[in-house]
């Protein structure tokens, strides 16, 4: 299932029922899981490990060089792809770097597409949906179930919260707290993601107690220590609070407000 034209290095490691499109590039220290498709034209680098069930599509970059000035080569740097990833036209994964903890990280069951770019040292989890030319730049963490409207940038070292929703355009240049939809540039809080949640099973009381902790934090004009403090209660007696509260107490950047 390799095409006769696609040039893959003898000492990548392919697994099973893998499909490779005519000049497509394999380098070494790549591995690539059972039944992934790699489109023709894609461009594959080492040290990466990509899992099974993927679809990467045509003029894709994954695990080259990180874009950043401190970069030398050879230093120690991976990109680790997890499994059933949708991943469209030209995005470009870049691998970690020494400084940043040396990996970059993209999970499971996520949709990316086309012109995607997600840099060094990013953590990616799972079920996250990065519309066209949503652009990660290094050390973005973004939590499971995110979508990012077209054109979402983030900014270097940024966390995005759990189900959360950026519209299109956004500049988020802060974290943004699980739960939440913003939208903009700079990106400012534009209500719970209400929609997002029902369609994901949450319950209506929780809906309704994430509904009482976003009027806390986002409306009653609150310093944020106050707002934590007055979240205290709702966090007791809610799991979705308590991770909201925790998000928001472990901000390094401060939070989008």
């Amino acid at each position: 299932m390799i095409h006769p034209a696609a040039l893959v290095d003898p000492e990548a490691r392919i697994g099973r029922d893998v499909s490779i499109g005519a000049y497509a590039v394999i380098g070494p220290d790549v591995e690539i899981g059972d039944r992934t498709v790699v489109g023709p034209h894609a461009v594959i680098c080492g040290p990466t490990v990509i899992g099974s069930d993927n679809r990467i599509f045509q003029f894709c970059s994954l695990g080259d060089d990180p874009q950043d000035k401190k970069y030398r080569s050879g230093e120690p740097s991976t990109l680790t792809i997890g499994d059933r990833n949708v991943i469209r036209e030209f995005c470009t994964i870049n691998r970690g770097t020494e400084q940043g903890g040396i990996r970059t990280v993209v999970g499971n069951d996520n949709w990316i597409m086309a012109y995607v770019h997600i840099a060094h040292d990013c953590q990616v989890g799972d079920h996250i949906v990065f519309a066209n030319h949503t652009t990660l730049a290094g050390h973005v963490t973004i939590e499971d179930h995110v979508i990012c409207g077209g054109f979402t940038g983030v900014h270097q070292f940024c966390r995005i919260g759990r189900h959360s929703f950026t519209a299109i355009a956004s500049v988020v240049v802060k974290d943004v707290p699980p739960y939440l939809m913003v939208a903009g540039n700079t990106a400012q809080p534009s209500g719970l993601n209400r929609e997002g949640l029902k369609r994901h099973g949450f319950s209506a009381d929780a809906i309704k107690q994430l509904r009482q902790a976003y009027k806390i934090v986002y409306r009653e004009r609150l310093t944020l220590a106050q707002a934590l403090q007055g979240l205290q209660p709702l966090a007791a007696a809610s799991a979705e609070v308590a991770c909201f509260a925790d998000f928001i107490t472990q901000s390094s950047r401060g939070i989008v407000r």
